[in-house]
């Protein structure tokens, strides 16, 4: 099995180095921190990955701006830009429609892509992935000093020929690691990208937060998640999985965040994702936007809704955001302004509407 390497341009301009292997339906893997497509292609942690996706499915993958064969040391590092990014790589792909996959960060472009474009993505599965953060789901000092002391062993040791620095990372994505599998991690860390730009992905990774997106997929999703995973708490795939409609969920017994090939969750994980994509159901089509309110809500004042729409009380959602339950309960007032609705009615008069701003099943049916 080879890797055909090319290029695709963002629209700032980046240079994004795409690969292609593997034959049948297409199948993209949103770029996710620490990838080299040719260091990758021979790497013992990713090699088995590669070889069993490429089996039955012609694997589209890409290394994000700042890391692999992709340009380095761009000034637009944004979250933002990483959606338009997998957008640019898709559409020099040629791609209509294809399944995608997103692994830890690159779960978070995959949600916000799926609801973006529910047309173009037949199926989604989320390895290891969030929704928030680790200070967008816990921003208390504690959290702060572990993150902040991570970024510095970063901005030190990265590019040193010394291991020592890295191998904290390793040690974090790789418990069960093999010498083998950890002395290919540590150089793969030193070859994906600077240590300032390393810094940087750092930084956007602790502040990423699409909970607002979440409850908008639209498209077949399937969530795999390791119970004892060191680097995205079990808590928050499952979390993931629940704010999804229809998502099924899947625990995997083991701490790797990366499977590896001689683990017990890598051919159970292999046998839900093949079952899954082998699954076929109508081809959905886009569905024009609904018009907006007339006094459109504020940006706060959607992501309560959301999580009013899926069932949260006030006190969930002000753990959920970050808010104390007095700031809940006066976005809720807002709403229901906004709304026309008032009386012990109101919160299940707002999330009817709050869930209708998006379109029903029935609705596209009656659209198509």
């Amino acid at each position: 099995m080879n890797q055909q390497i090319r290029f695709a341009t963002s629209p700032d301009g980046i240079r994004l180095a795409y690969a292609i292997h593997g034959t049948g339906p297409p199948l993209v893997k949103v770029a996710n921190w620490l990838s080299h497509l040719e260091f990758d292609w021979h790497s013992p942690v990713w090699r088995h990955w590669l070889t069993e996706l490429g089996r039955d499915h012609a694997v589209i993958r890409y290394d994000e701006r700042g890391s692999g064969l992709s340009d380095r040391a761009v000034p637009d590092f944004t979250f933002d830009a990483w959606i338009r990014d997998l957008e640019a790589v898709v559409d020099a792909a040629g791609l209509d429609r294809f399944s995608l996959f997103g692994m830890s960060q690159g779960g978070a472009v995959a949600i916000a892509y799926a609801v973006r474009h529910p047309e173009r993505v037949s199926h989604l599965v989320l390895y290891g992935a969030y929704s928030r953060g680790r200070l967008a789901r816990d921003p208390s000092a504690e959290q702060r000093a572990e993150a902040e002391l991570l970024l510095q062993l970063t901005r030190v040791g990265w590019g040193t020929s010394n291991p020592a620095f890295r191998r904290v990372f390793t040690m974090l994505f790789f418990p069960d690691a093999t010498p083998d599998h950890a002395a290919a991690f540590d150089e793969l860390q030193r070859v994906s990208s600077s240590p300032e730009d390393a810094v940087r992905f750092r930084r956007v990774f602790h502040g990423i937060d699409v909970t607002a997106l979440v409850p908008r997929v639209r498209v077949p999703t399937l969530v795999l998640h390791a119970r004892d995973d060191g680097m995205v708490p079990f808590d928050e795939g499952r979390r993931l999985a629940s704010l999804i409609p229809g998502a099924r969920f899947v625990s995997l017994e083991g701490r790797n965040h990366i499977l590896l090939s001689d683990e017990p969750a890598w051919p159970t994980f292999l046998a839900e994702v093949r079952a899954f994509l082998a699954t076929t159901g109508p081809t959905p089509r886009a569905v024009p936007a609904r018009g907006d309110l007339p006094n459109p809500l504020s940006n706060r004042e959607r992501e309560v809704l959301a999580l009013v729409s899926v069932g949260l009380s006030n006190a969930q959602i002000s753990d959920e955001l970050f808010l104390s339950v007095r700031t809940v309960e006066r976005h809720l007032s807002n709403i229901y302004t906004k709304f026309g609705v008032s009386g012990r009615s109101a919160r299940a008069a707002a999330a009817v509407r709050g869930a209708r701003l998006l379109p029903t099943d029935r609705e596209i049916a009656d659209r198509l």
